[in-house]
């Protein structure tokens, strides 16, 4: 009985397995990113069922299923989950994942060592990817690639000549005299962003006029260095709310910047080039000159007219970026290689940039408890800046070109250039002056996690960190005596500066986090922590005047004279931050940091910044059910962040002095002040986040108001105490504004995708307090248009003098109410900006495309002015601006030059097509031996729409002087860019 019930049973179980095998298939494939790399360890999953497998180190995978057709389901961590209907299991599926937004950016800085979900956080963090960063068009560098990818911001090229400079300020003016920028960190290093000035003032003399600012130079400051193409996310903390973390270096925010590491799977090889083609954005042309108004300006009969604006401006210049990566690892360890090569020629002779970086990344999980990562990046750059912008003895290149007629004759005759009328050469200038920026630096970092307690309710680590930044910065600036203003004897003779520039930060901390989680869903994380953080940097410049022939060597200079510029400061402090969350419902966070630093007037003193804030998850508390509504998020915070004060202003410095053939020391004009302290900032944020539509579409809205108090003044002291100035903490500013953004999954097909997001922000700023009398600063003089800090009126106001000739004291009570002789003219803060970005997928085309408009926002436009002077400008025999119908535009504004600054202080508002880029990725078949090929055509400000009269509404002759960085004199044109690009993957 027994042996018939077993033939039964094996008779059954050959009848189960024969019809299996005969009705189930294997499916095969592989699951790839956007960017042709293998995913490997991705789940593919029968739908429905607990049938699954994981692909391989290559991304491949086998999977048996019971019949087909079926859906199978593959899904990665910071990926969106795919199905993949199966009709078939003959053909080979490829399937690529594309990343999920809303997982890239679903982590991000809640504390100096953890994170935390966005969509637990209660002050808004702008994020830009990598994707979004340099994936679209070729970058400059990393400056240029930020603007109008995120609200709150202010970005402003310094330049249109190559190798970066940016003045950025993010909501809103936040100081009058201290350095606005905000603090950029790589990988926890606390990198310098200087913008060093070169010396050239004693050739250009732009120092002597009303604004005695030092940075005059066109100097590029120092985040240029970073490559974009290593950068794997950027996240702006752009409020105290957030950047209270960092205490009294985050009045300005944060850029807090990571870099690319190596992912698990076999290694990645990819190698991309770009071949860019850069021309003017725009040339202004020359004045319809008649005869008789060349006769009137001493011209001769029948002259031949030149063009030298074009000589040296009209001209597309190739430029290449190279990049070879690698990049690979395990659950162990992983690795991240890449080199970067980019020459990039300027318009103008004899300027470019040109950089190489190399950065290696590695990580290594030493044993369950212990890890480390460790970061580095080298950086060699060369920058030919030319010689332009502001200058009082028409020898820099735009100023020179202002008086320049086009009927002179400038080109050398037996290899030695004429002198020209406007007092210097164009052309000389562009083709035997230097001005080089040389830089090598070093940034690396090394991180360690250890855990000390490990259960599901107790977690303990302490986080160890390490930042290091190094760079020496050499200018070489040389003006020979050979060129036509220095000839003269009793000229300097010719001049050769050598500046050198060593920079030395780091920064060291460690911190305890303890995270305690109970099974009702509440949990606790406290982190507790202290830092260190030593700045030094050591500036020699060397000018050598007086040379005979050819020679600039400085020993040969009959004079020379040597500055040395020393800073150094040292911050330490601590922070405790508890954050409590209520199974992702309810999300509290209460912090404070102490920060003491020995550029306050009492070094010993701590000051202490707290923050606190609230978010709710209302879609999570089950109060309601919507089939629109997907996420309510109403968020609340409040925080204090810090700047100190700048450094020496606690102490009068002194300076070297040669009197009676005695060398000795004198003090400067700006007495120091013991009592000085950093200036504070406090911001109440708040706002309401929706998800529509399963989070297809997503609104963010924030309102925020930010009081800076403790403001540092330089008040006007009498000459008698033998100084002239003083910084005190003397007023007050705040800021109001919003910030809306709007992103959209507008279409989510197989073969074709479009998604979109719209940003909106607007910001106000007014003076709210003012301890000493309203004072004008950031401009020339107050009759060409000028700053006025004033009690009560916004910090951006733009004023200047007027005529009163003729007017009735009513009329002059009605443009100056305040009786103070000053007129207001203009403000330099945008009415609001906007900026629309757009994704597009077709199959193997893929478009993006990312419009910036920026509202109103006016400059001071001296670059007009100076034109007009000479009897130059494009359109000097246009008219309609002035009121009476008898001048011509080019008379009108002269007429009233240094006297009523209005013709010159003009709208800069535009709207441009900062990015666009089209790219076709070729199936895996085409080319064998090759992962991926990807080829693709972009442009930068190809289409720019503005009515500012000059060159570009964006650039600034005081470097990134925040609150004068719209005032223009003469500088290097802007550029639009169109490359070429080839992505290939190994």
């Amino acid at each position: 009985m027994r042996k018939k019930s077993l033939e039964k049973n094996l008779f059954f179980f050959l009848l189960t397995f024969v019809s299996f095998s005969l009705s189930s298939q294997t499916i095969k494939g592989k699951v790839i990113e956007a960017s042709g790399e293998s995913i490997p360890f991705a789940d593919v999953i029968e739908k429905g069922t607990t049938n699954g497998t994981s692909t391989n180190g290559d991304g491949e995978f086998s999977i048996t299923v019971k019949k087909i057709p079926t859906t199978i389901v593959i899904s990665s961590l910071g990926f969106a989950n795919q199905e993949i209907k199966i009709t078939s299991a003959s053909k080979f599926i490829n399937v690529t994942l594309k990343e999920d937004s809303d997982v890239l950016e679903e982590v991000v800085i809640s504390g100096l060592a953890t994170t935390t979900k966005r969509s637990n956080l209660a002050n808004t963090v702008a994020s830009v990817s990598a994707a979004q960063l340099a994936q679209v068009t070729n970058q400059s560098g990393f400056d240029s690639a930020l603007s109008g990818k995120f609200t709150g911001a202010e970005i402003r090229a310094n330049s249109g000549a190559p190798g970066g400079g940016i003045s950025m300020r993010l909501r809103g003016v936040t100081s009058v005299f201290g350095n606005q920028q905000p603090l950029f960190i790589v990988d926890g290093v606390y990198v310098d962003n200087s913008s060093i000035s070169s010396g050239n003032n004693i050739v250009s003399e732009a120092a002597g006029g009303g604004n005695t600012s030092t940075n005059q130079d066109d100097a590029s400051n120092r985040i240029a260095d970073i490559d974009p193409e290593d950068i794997e996310n950027v996240e702006i903390l752009k409020g105290a709310s957030a950047a209270a973390l960092y205490g009294s270096r985050a009045a300005g925010g944060v850029v807090i910047i990571t870099t690319k590491r190596g992912k698990s799977g076999k290694p990645r090889v990819s190698f991309s080039q770009t071949v860019g083609l850069r021309s003017p954005t725009r040339l202004l042309g020359l004045r319809d000159w008649d005869q008789a108004e060349i006769t009137a300006a001493g011209g001769p009969a029948n002259a031949t007219l030149n063009d030298y604006e074009a000589e040296l401006f009209d001209h597309t210049r190739v430029s290449t970026t190279s990049r070879f990566t690698t990049s690979g690892g395990n659950d162990k360890s992983d690795y991240f290689f890449g080199v970067t090569h980019k020459d990039e020629p300027g318009l103008v002779e004899n300027t470019g940039y040109e950089k190489t970086s190399f950065r290696l990344n590695l990580g290594q999980k030493l044993t369950d408890w212990l890890d480390i990562y460790v970061t580095s990046n080298y950086i060699n750059s060369e920058a030919d800046r030319g010689f332009f912008n502001n200058g009082n003895a028409n020898r820099t290149v735009g100023y020179a070109l202002a008086f320049t007629f086009p009927w002179e004759d400038l080109s050398p005759v037996n290899g030695v250039f004429p002198a020209g009328a406007a007092g210097s050469n164009v052309l000389e200038t562009v083709a035997n002056t230097t001005n080089r920026e040389n830089v090598n630096r070093f940034i690396g970092s090394a991180k360690s996690n250890l855990q000390i307690l490990d259960s599901d309710m107790h977690r303990l680590k302490l986080t160890l960190e390490l930042g290091f930044d190094q760079y020496t910065l050499r200018t070489t600036n040389i003006f020979p005596r050979s060129l036509s203003y220095f000839r003269d004897p009793s000229t300097l003779r010719g001049a050769a500066i050598s500046g050198t520039t060593v920079n030395t930060n780091y920064n060291l901390s460690a911190f305890l986090v303890y995270n305690l989680d109970f099974e009702n869903g509440l949990g606790f994380t406290t982190q507790v922590g202290t830092f260190l953080q030593d700045f030094d940097r050591n500036t020699v410049i060397t000018v050598g005047t007086g040379f005979n022939g050819s020679l600039t060597n400085l020993g040969l200079a009959e004079n020379s004279s040597v500055t040395q510029d020393i800073r150094l400061q040292e911050d330490t402090g601590f922070f405790v931050q508890e954050e409590i969350n209520y199974a992702d419902k309810i999300i509290g966070t209460l912090g404070i940091r102490g920060d003491k630093s020995t550029n306050n007037g009492s070094a010993d003193e701590i000051f202490y910044y707290p923050k606190a804030s609230l978010a709710v998850n209302v879609h999570k508390l089950g109060l309601f059910e919507s089939e629109i509504f997907s996420t309510i998020k109403p968020r609340v915070a409040y925080g204090e962040a810090g700047r100190f004060p700048p450094f020496g202003n606690k102490f009068t410095l002194t300076s070297g002095q040669f009197i009676d053939g005695n060398s000795g020391l004198a003090p400067g004009t700006l007495r120091g002040n013991p009592n000085i302290k950093p200036e504070r900032q406090k911001e109440l944020e708040y706002g309401l986040d929706l998800g529509l539509f399963d989070n297809r579409v997503v609104l963010e809205t924030t309102f925020y108001n930010k009081e800076i108090e403790d403001l540092i003044i330089q008040d006007q002291i009498p000459t008698s105490s033998g100084q002239t100035r003083e910084s005190k903490n003397a007023g007050a500013l705040a800021n109001n504004g919003i910030e809306i953004g709007l992103n959209a999954n507008i279409i989510e097909k197989e073969d074709f995708s479009w998604s979109a997001n719209l940003k909106w922000w607007k910001n106000t700023s007014e003076i709210t307090r003012l301890d000493v009398p309203a004072f004008t600063t950031g401009g020339f003089a107050s009759s060409l248009g000028t700053f006025y800090i004033q009690e009560g009126f916004s910090a951006t106001q733009i004023v200047g003098t007027y005529d009163s000739t003729g007017l009735t004291p009513e009329a002059i009570a009605q443009i100056d109410p305040e009786g103070d002789g000053f007129a207001v003219y203009g403000n330099a803060e945008p009415d609001f900006q906007m900026s629309w970005q757009n994704q597009i997928s077709y199959k193997n085309f893929d478009l993006t495309f990312l419009w910036h408009w920026k509202k109103g926002g006016d400059g001071i436009n001296l670059t007009t002015l100076l034109y007009d002077l000479a009897g130059t400008t494009w359109d000097y025999d246009d008219t309609g601006l002035d009121p009476l119908g008898v001048q011509t535009n080019g008379e009108y504004r002269s007429s009233l030059a240094f006297v009523n600054p209005a013709p010159v202080i003009e709208d800069a508002g535009y709207i441009r097509l900062r990015e666009v880029g089209l790219y076709y990725t070729f199936d895996e078949n085409v080319f064998k031996g090759f992962e991926r090929v990807k080829v693709g055509i972009s442009g930068r400000n190809l289409i720019n729409i503005f009515d500012y009269n000059s060159y570009d509404p964006e650039v600034s002759n005081f470097g990134n002087n925040v609150l004068a960085n719209n005032v223009e004199v003469t500088p290097y044109p802007a550029s639009q860019f169109i490359n070429f690009h080839l992505n290939v993957n190994f």
